[in-house]
């Protein structure tokens, strides 16, 4: 059995014995390692690509594989163990991280590597891999002075402490805060599914009993958002909404945490050259600086905002006309719920009739059909155990973290290689973070040099409606959405095809990393995709082409309220990273309600600013980067034409897609890869027109 699991380099990870203790162990011994393999490439004398570039990017891969199982163990698997142990380790990892950037014995070395004869003859992408590794060092400072290079490593430590207790703040105020109640008539109005949901999970608390249940509300998702769109009773929206919009205040308060994060940020741009975090974050991503993608914002802002206002009026209308009251403002807990009841009336569509068929079995196994199809793959369950430390998996089954994690291996049709494999963890619980993802856990290696192929590692997580009443777990449209959405970063990961790591998978431009995701949801909206998973739970029937066409009419209701909801996250984050000085020392309130006046229609009171829990842009790798869902949506509603064109099971037309993006990772620049697939650039108009606004 393998000394050090955290470093072990296997498709089958033994979570049961990723334990904090080991992990001190083993994170400290992979920074050892990389030190040595490291110092090794600063003595070469004479360079080889094989001596320098590769050995750089072998030197830390067992510490990267160590740190992201750790990471990860702390968003699924989260407690005081796991996070006392990761604030441990983490100014050391950081350390490491930049001694390596700000080491001018082994940059001298690189550089002067990338300058030997033979680096004009290496393949196109390893003549790539060497032009960024060294775009990567000089965004890193290894052209600091040597007391800039000391500050800098000393901000990329700050910043690393601040951004893990700004999403500990929010995960501890989201499992902090829960409404029990035993009154049924604070039900009214609440879809089935949400009142067992929140029966069981009373239950699972210790709340009522089977003769004389309860019911349990909390801050996920999947319990707030029935209770804002269906809930009759106001006093029960009011106490969700209010706390809700308080995560991040009071003992997990993250006001003070954001200004340190962004005047950090601010300061690490400037000791490189750029006027501001948002030029540093954008330099070689398609905006190209911080201006540039929030001229794109506000663009697209003001394509939007008359629709975006008739919208929003016209629900504040429905609601006097409704209460026979006058409602010159509306209620912020009031709007999702009045907006769903106009819905309702106007399609005599009720967006709760499709759960029954989206079971999260037929949802799943629809999903693998249609990608498999379009790229020539097919996917495999393998049996899972979740064990404890010290037991063994049997023959033939895989290691789960938790007991509803499940496994698959991918396959290529034609050649029968294993391309990857990947978990799936999609509901929530108290120990895991708010949200949804995809990660890599190891990245592959197509098969180069005569060695074989070396497949991806990755998972999908979220926090999705559970089974509840002998029921599976049954969806929502926008769930449905979701898992499509990870889904497509999963294939970008699992059939990336470059023979260098570092340029592989999602490592591509960031506001072009969105594409391949966002346009997977395009095959929720279609009816022959839709047949492919929509089975009711019960009896296995289609959705019936009635409910379709319904769902399909009502596609574009709201479209402009939630871009513009889209638009306020981006607009903020960019201008915070833009123009950060303007707003250091201000009240966040305050810097709310003035970047976004122009972006929200008035309400009875705004509550707290919704960046003391944007974990996107403080604890998520996002910052000045949240309009990239935007930027790339635009890419791939364009993208998204050539399926519809084509037919949106056309295999020539998905092998296209995958020989173009999908296997491409950032071997290429993203506008080519984008071109190579559409043979011309990209044309905007297209998303405005999908989302019924042009």
């Amino acid at each position: 059995m393998n000394e050090h699991p955290f470093l072990q380099d296997t498709l089958n990870i033994a979570w049961s014995r990723l334990t904090p203790e080991r992990a001190r162990t083993d994170i400290r011994l992979a920074i050892e390692h990389a030190k040595a393999a490291v110092e090794a490439i600063c003595q070469v004398t004479e360079p080889t690509y094989g001596n320098t570039f590769a050995a750089l990017e072998e030197s830390g891969a067992e510490l990267m594989r160590g740190w992201l199982r750790l990471n990860h163990l702390r968003s699924v698997m989260d407690s005081p163990e796991v996070r006392e142990v990761i604030n441990e380790l983490m100014p050391e990892v950081v350390m490491y991280s930049s001694s390596v950037s700000l080491n001018p014995r082994l940059y001298a070395v690189l550089k002067n590597a990338a300058a030997q004869p033979w680096a004009e003859e290496l393949s196109p992408v390893k003549q790539r891999f060497i032009s960024e590794t060294l775009a990567d060092f000089r965004e890193s400072g290894a052209d600091l002075e040597d007391e800039d290079k000391k500050r800098f490593a000393e901000i990329n430590q700050e910043l690393a402490t601040a951004s893990q207790k700004f999403g500990e703040n929010v995960l501890d105020a989201t499992n902090a805060w829960e409404y029990v109640t035993a009154d049924p008539a604070e039900l009214a109005g609440l879809p089935e599914t949400a009142r067992e949901s929140a029966r069981q999970d009373a239950l699972a608390k210790g709340y009522g009993t089977e003769q004389a249940p309860q019911w349990r509300f909390s801050l996920q998702f999947t319990s707030v958002q029935p209770v804002l769109s269906y809930a009759d009773c106001e006093p029960l929206r009011e106490r969700v909404w209010r706390a809700f919009n308080a995560r991040g205040t009071g003992e997990f308060d993250n006001a003070a945490l954001i200004m340190q994060i962004l005047e950090l940020r601010a300061e690490k741009a400037a000791l490189l050259g750029y006027d501001c975090c948002a030029d540093y974050v954008t330099a070689r991503r398609m905006a190209g600086s911080g201006e540039n993608a929030l001229e794109f914002i506000n663009n697209l802002h003001d394509e939007v905002k008359d629709d975006f206002l008739a919208e929003q009026e016209a629900i504040r209308k429905y609601a006097e006309e409704q209460t026979g009251q006058q409602i010159p403002v509306m209620k912020p807990w009031d709007i999702s719920y009045w907006s769903e009841k106009r819905r309702k009336a106007l399609y005599d569509f009720d967006t709760e009739s499709l759960r029954p068929y989206y079971g999260m079995q037929n949802v799943v196994e629809g999903m693998f059909s249609i990608f498999a199809g379009l790229y020539g793959i097919r996917f495999t369950q393998v049996p899972t155990v979740c064990l404890k430390d010290g037991e063994t998996a049997p023959e033939g089954s895989v290691e789960v973290w938790h007991p509803e994690v499940l496994f698959y291996e991918v396959h290529d049709v034609e050649t029968g290689e294993h391309l990857g494999s990947f978990y799936t963890d999609w509901h929530p619980r108290d120990s895991k973070r708010g949200g949804a993802w995809m990660e890599p856990l190891s990245t592959g290696l197509p098969p180069v040099g005569g060695n074989p192929r070396v497949p991806h590692l990755a998972f999908m997580c979220g926090n999705l409606s559970k089974p509840v009443g002998g029921r599976p777990a049954l969806l929502s449209h926008m769930e449905v959405e979701t898992v499509f959405h990870e889904f497509g970063h999963l294939l970008h990961q699992i059939l990336s095809d470059v023979e260098v790591r570092s340029l592989g998978g999602c490592n591509t431009a960031w506001d072009f990393v969105e594409l391949p995701s966002q346009i997977n949801e395009n095959w929720t909206w279609e009816s022959d995709a839709i047949d492919r998973y929509a089975r009711h739970w019960q009896t296995g029937e289609l959705m019936p082409a009635e409910l379709k066409q319904k769902m399909l009419a009502a596609r574009n209701y709201g479209a402009a309220s939630f871009f513009m909801r889209q638009l306020c996250f981006g607009k903020i984050d960019l201008e915070l990273h833009t123009h950060t000085a303007e707003y250091m020392g201000c009240d966040i309130e305050e810097v709310d309600r003035e970047v976004l006046a122009d972006y929200r229609v008035p309400a009875t009171e705004q509550g707290y600013s919704m960046l003391r829990a944007f974990s996107h842009i403080f604890d998520g790798g996002y910052e000045a980067g949240y309009y990239s869902y935007k930027w790339a949506e635009v890419l791939e509603a364009d993208a998204f034409s050539r399926f519809a064109a084509d037919g949106i099971f056309n295999p020539e037309t998905g092998r296209a897609f995958r020989r173009c993006i999908l296997s491409q990772g950032n071997s290429q620049p993203a506008a080519d890869l984008f071109r190579d697939f559409m043979l011309r650039d990209p044309d905007s108009s297209a998303l405005l027109k999908r989302c019924g606004i042009r």
